[in-house]
């Protein structure tokens, strides 16, 4: 047995990890990850400040995430203080979480094609998120939804164009039919790196992740601030490998596209935001919304002058990244960056 480093700096983008394994051969007898090199102490940076002025950070909890923390933060907000968004601003809430979990989920498609050598596929991948990111920056005024949540409500400059919706619908569906129907894909993504339902139950994971391993976790669902009735469909596969954690994401991402076309329906343009008390200010406050990567969960604490003087977050990333190692047991050590990316979990929201 021997044993090999990985990080904590990689090729690439992403933020700093180091993964040791532990291996005979090709094959990992153990990984150990060690994380905490991007702790910033982000909850720290919270208190004192105004929950308007707070905004900013919580939208950059985890960059990729603005809209899942910002209304996890928003709605802990609104509940210490009293405030009750209006109908509209929780529907166009709804619309922007959707937005952000539609673009996120390919990328991701084409980085997983992309990691088993299907370069074509992920470089269609990422044109179809170009024009999602134009998209989000014409709803919002930020390619990354920012300034869409506020506290006490929402702001749209304008609704999704159907037309683009639905040249990003088409070519959605081509590239899931393209990456499913090529049978190296199919081959690299079948049976590798399982993460076994009861493991998944009993390390609490959330999200895609979850849902993967037969697990119908969906804060939608279970703590809904906006309810989507009937058009809500949990999307649960019970293999816990690779292919089921890409099938979750594709089945995911066209639910999204429905789900925009029925939000918009009905909304306006402009700001839609309640600032007057509707009840008793608690000064605490739980705020909890199902990100892209899964359900995120906030709680603040507030001073007589509104004020925060505590927040504690928890990210989906910080219950998925133990199960990491378990999928990965078994494995072979050229899975493991198919793997980690079938996972793709937030080096920030875990280290705050």
């Amino acid at each position: 047995m021997y044993e090999i480093p990985v990080g904590p700096v990689h090729a690439g983008l992403i933020e700093p990890g180091h993964f040791r394994f532990s291996v005979v051969g090709e094959s990992i007898l153990k990984l150990k990850a060690r994380l905490w090199y991007v702790h910033k102490g982000v909850e720290k940076l919270f208190e004192g400040r105004r929950p308007e002025h707070a905004l900013a950070l919580a939208e950059r909890i985890s960059g990729d995430t603005a809209v899942g923390h910002a209304l996890a933060f928003c709605l802990a907000v609104e509940e210490a203080a009293g405030l009750r968004a209006p109908a509209r601003a929780q529907r166009a809430r709804a619309l922007l979480l959707e937005l952000e979990r539609l673009h996120n989920h390919v990328t991701d498609l084409g980085a997983l094609c992309n990691d088993v050598g299907h370069g074509i596929l992920n470089a269609h991948a990422w044109r179809i998120r170009e024009r999602l990111l134009r998209l989000n920056h014409s709803v919002t005024g930020h390619r990354l939804l920012r300034g869409g949540v506020t506290p006490g409500g929402a702001v749209l400059r304008r609704l999704p164009d159907d037309a683009e919706l639905a040249h990003v619908r088409a070519d959605l569906r081509s590239l899931v039919e393209l990456a499913l129907g090529h049978p190296t894909i199919r081959d690299r993504f079948t049976g590798t790196a399982i993460l076994p339902a009861q493991a998944a139950r009993d390390l609490g994971c959330l999200g895609y992740v979850a849902r993967a391993s037969g697990l119908p976790a969906d804060a939608r669902r279970d703590h809904p601030f906006h309810d989507l009735g009937d058009l809500l469909t949990t999307r649960v596969l019970d293999t816990g490998d690779v292919l089921a954690r890409f099938t979750v994401r594709t089945q995911e991402a066209e639910d999204a596209l429905d789900l925009i076309d029925h939000l918009a329906d009905g909304l306006t343009p402009g700001a839609a935001i309640d600032l007057t008390p509707h009840g008793p200010a608690r000064r605490s406050g739980a705020g909890i919304a199902e990100g892209w990567r899964g359900t995120i969960t906030t709680r603040v604490e507030l001073a007589p002058d509104g004020a925060l003087t505590r927040v504690r977050i928890a990210d989906p990333s910080f219950f998925n990244w133990p199960a990491l190692p378990i999928a990965l047991a078994d494995t072979i050590v050229p899975d493991f960056p198919l793997t980690n990316k079938s996972f793709n979990l937030s080096y920030a929201g875990n280290d705050l």
